[in-house]
């Protein structure tokens, strides 16, 4: 079992930047398959951006494309920066680890979730 923190969330304008931390509490963060997801009101839980053990990304959501960075170190922190946000990027966003696994973009794949970090986008 792997306990998830995430940070960073808050209230931003649109147009602004915003960075989330998700730390881990494992000494194994390394081969952990990390995922971002978010979910909107009334929305369902959707993927955002992934990175694998060895750090290769996935393809992000069609949506945040060209918007978003990941990154990780092998000690127990992934990060995921926001650009140019927008009002329908409003969500809680969860950090999800996992075993490596072939679809990151399934949320089925990732056995242990942190509690979420809201994001407000509003001007």
């Amino acid at each position: 079992q792997v306990h998830l923190v995430e940070s960073g969330g808050g209230m931003v304008q649109p147009g602004d930047s915003l960075r989330l931390s998700c730390t881990a509490s494992t000494k194994t963060f390394g081969i952990y398959t990390i995922g971002w997801f978010r979910q909107a009101p009334g929305k369902e839980r959707e993927f955002v951006a992934a990175i694998g053990p060895y750090g290769s990304p996935t393809p992000w959501a069609d949506s945040v494309k060209g918007r978003l960075s990941i990154s990780r170190n092998y000690v127990d922190t992934a990060s995921l920066e926001l650009h140019s946000l927008k009002p329908e990027d409003t969500a809680v966003y969860y950090c999800a680890a996992g075993a490596p696994m072939s679809n990151m973009q399934s949320a089925t794949g990732y056995t242990n979730w942190g509690q979420g970090t809201q994001v407000t986008v509003s001007s």
